[in-house]
């Protein structure tokens, strides 16, 4: 009696499982995008097709490898604002990939405006440029990797017999710990600053920066397309004072630049 109510159960059960199977198999994309059918149409020079499986697949989350093959796929069709603006946003996930930064000039190179940035203390400009030097996660792990040898170390100087031996494990764990302090440091500086970016691509071909936050205020400069400009004031929603590498600052349209 207790198989054939079990069975009646089960089957009963299937008549309503396999109606809602079949609906939610339906209902899936009949060819899930991936990152090799984006590469694939990138190699094959279907430029547009890739550049739209690349943004599908940034919708599901970035990274920065991503960034940088759409970069690439505007590039080859000879979109440089949208590739500047691509390479950008790679690079901030990865700033120490060097195959981003030699393709982000190429690409500026092939902008209109030839901003020469302000002069600035060289300590500064050796802060930014280690701090680049590898991606967030990159400074974390030698965080850890600097603490464990810390631990190592410690250990050798605390129950080493031979004086040489606790001479090196004091004088490394000391060393390990300073790169476990600027590991840390310089996480946390690359990720304020991904997470506080205020840069900013303008996208019009050519864009008005005026002295005030009014159509009817005084242009004060041109900016094309491609060209970075830095957001110092984010507090209205149609206007947005930018400041330019080379120090110029102004007020420019919303719709005219896209946030990296």
């Amino acid at each position: 009696m207790r198989s054939i109510i079990y069975i009646y159960k089960v089957k009963e059960r299937a008549k309503w499982f396999l109606p809602i199977f079949l609906l939610a198999f339906l209902s899936l994309p009949a060819d899930a995008v991936t990152k090799a059918d984006a590469d694939s149409a990138y190699v094959n020079g279907n430029f547009q097709k890739a550049i739209a499986l690349y943004d599908s697949l940034l919708q599901g989350g970035v990274s920065a490898e991503l960034y940088y093959n759409l970069g690439n796929a505007y590039y080859r069709m000879d979109d440089i604002t949208h590739a500047v603006l691509n390479y950008e946003r790679a690079l901030q996930l990865s700033p120490g990939d060097a195959d981003v930064r030699f393709n982000l000039q190429m690409a500026r190179s092939k902008t209109i405006d030839k901003v020469v940035p302000e002069s600035e203390m060289f300590f500064v400009t050796w802060y930014r440029s280690l701090v680049s030097m590898t991606s967030v996660d990159g400074w974390a792990n030698m965080a850890l990797v600097s603490l464990a040898l810390a631990v190592v170390l410690a250990l050798l100087y605390l129950f080493s017999e031979r004086i040489w031996l606790r001479k090196v494990g004091f004088f490394g764990a000391f060393f390990v710990l300073v790169l476990f302090v600027l590991g840390n440091v310089f996480a946390h500086s690359q990720k304020q600053e991904r997470e506080h970016s205020k840069g900013a691509i303008v996208m019009e071909s050519a864009a008005s920066v005026k002295s005030t936050p009014a159509k009817n205020g005084t242009d004060l400069f041109i900016l094309h397309e491609g060209t970075k400009v830095t957001i110092v004031d984010d507090t209205m929603r149609e206007w947005k004072e930018v400041r330019v590498a080379d120090g110029k600052r102004g007020w420019i349209e919303a719709r005219h630049i896209e946030v990296i």
